[in-house]
């Protein structure tokens, strides 16, 4: 099966990348294949255009967004690694999750089905909530949600900065093995999951 990462840090090569690059190196040794975005590599850019919510076709911004969202498509399974920033989540990840869900994704739901998961890294505090609205994003986005029983919430600090936090990196490492179990299953059943009857829902919406 083929997993993708979403490193959303401003820092590409910093603690979440490190955190991101260890669930896809262990997904590696399960016989994955994997890949990693950099979204400090890429250029994401806020829309303004006003229209977001009312147009019927595509956001038309010229950036990188568009082809990631491709290769979100083409993967068997997403995590979604995010640093904790004031707070909250990171800038860049907070406008690229706008973007691709609002401009590329609400119009067919194309990730559904996907399995899901999440990283956050972060010192001490925050951590669970940008864990959950990373999750509800994947919600969203109608995601098969998968994971390790506690939630892959990572500190950076100590000598060996994420590695140091052995229980966050069991909790990684436990979710990538559902990723990959759940995945391998789908995958070897050729089964085809029911699809949602309605593509989306608004007040006043069905379409």
């Amino acid at each position: 099966m083929r997993i993708l990462a979403i490193n959303g840090s401003e820092r590409g090569r910093g603690s979440t990348w490190q955190a991101a690059q260890e669930a896809l190196a262990y997904a590696q040794g399960r016989g994955c294949a994997t890949e990693m975005v950099n979204l400090a590599e890429h250029r994401i850019v806020p829309c303004d255009c006003g229209r977001c919510n009312s147009r019927p076709d595509p956001c038309p911004v010229d950036d990188s967004v568009g082809e990631i969202v491709d290769r979100m498509i083409q993967a068997d399974a997403v995590i979604f690694a995010a640093p904790v920033h004031g707070f909250g989540l990171s800038s860049l990840m907070q406008t690229f999750i706008e973007r691709a869900g609002v401009g590329h994704l609400r119009f067919e739901r194309p990730l559904t089905n996907t399995i899901g998961a999440v990283i956050v890294v972060g010192r001490r505090y925050g951590h669970l909530d940008v864990h959950a609205q990373l999750l509800h994003n994947l919600l969203l986005n109608r995601f098969i949600l998968v994971g390790s029983g506690f939630p892959v919430t990572i500190h950076s600090g100590g000598e060996q900065g994420v590695l140091s936090d052995l229980e966050g990196m069991d909790a990684l490492r436990r979710s990538v093995d559902r990723i990959v179990d759940v995945g391998t299953a789908l995958i070897a059943s050729g089964t085809k999951l029911p699809l949602p009857g309605e593509v989306e829902r608004r007040v006043g919406r069905t379409s």
